[in-house]
């Protein structure tokens, strides 16, 4: 395809990738409207047009993000039948995630740490990802009829989110790459009997 037929991308589209990706790179307090603006050659007032504030841009990138969260989630729960193996799936995913280049932790966890306002629009898409996770962790264990389903998707977010901050933290290799081999623990220890 060459460009004349490629289908141009929106402004608004181009501000969003721009700002993702100084956003997961950088955090969000280190990066200004006018950057963003000028990486995405847009002017800053049309930028206002699209994003009336750097608030909304925030939240329209969470809110990316957490679709591509969900996007990634259920791919790695790939063909498994049983929840239990659903569980691990996603473990094994996560680890190798970790592992990537591409990681550069869990943004979620970055937007809470920079917006702690609990009423802050970052805040709250931040906790309501965080809860909807620990929500299909918990579903995944009673459906697993594993013992305890609330306590082991505390658990398993905990651990999750562990090998997001190891991927930040130390970078490659890190510890997140036995993540797998932790949440088949915890699920042994959560069986009956």
């Amino acid at each position: 395809m060459n460009a004349a037929s490629r289908p141009s991308r929106s402004t608004r589209d181009r501000l969003l990738e721009t700002a993702s990706r100084l956003f997961y790179e950088r955090g969000f307090q280190a990066v200004g409207v006018d950057e963003i603006a000028a990486q995405s050659g847009v002017a800053k007032m049309t930028m206002y047009r699209h994003f009336p504030s750097k608030d909304d841009l925030v939240v329209a990138y969470l809110k990316r993000s957490e679709n591509a969260f969900c996007d990634w989630f259920e791919r790695a729960l790939g063909t498994e039948r049983d929840p239990r193996d659903k569980i691990v799936a996603v473990f094994t995913a996560v680890g190798a995630l970790a592992q990537s280049e591409q990681c550069l932790g869990c943004t979620f966890q970055v937007s809470a740490a920079e917006y702690p306002d609990p009423v802050h629009p970052a805040n709250r898409v931040a906790v309501r990802h965080k809860r909807e996770v620990r929500k299909r962790f918990a579903t995944l264990a009673a459906e697993a009829g594993l013992r305890d389903p609330d306590a082991l998707a505390d658990e398993l977010l905990m651990l999750m989110d562990g090998a997001w901050v190891a991927a930040r933290m130390f970078g490659r290799p890190n510890p997140a790459r036995h993540v797998a081999s932790a949440a088949e623990s915890l699920l042994r220890g959560h069986r009956r009997g």
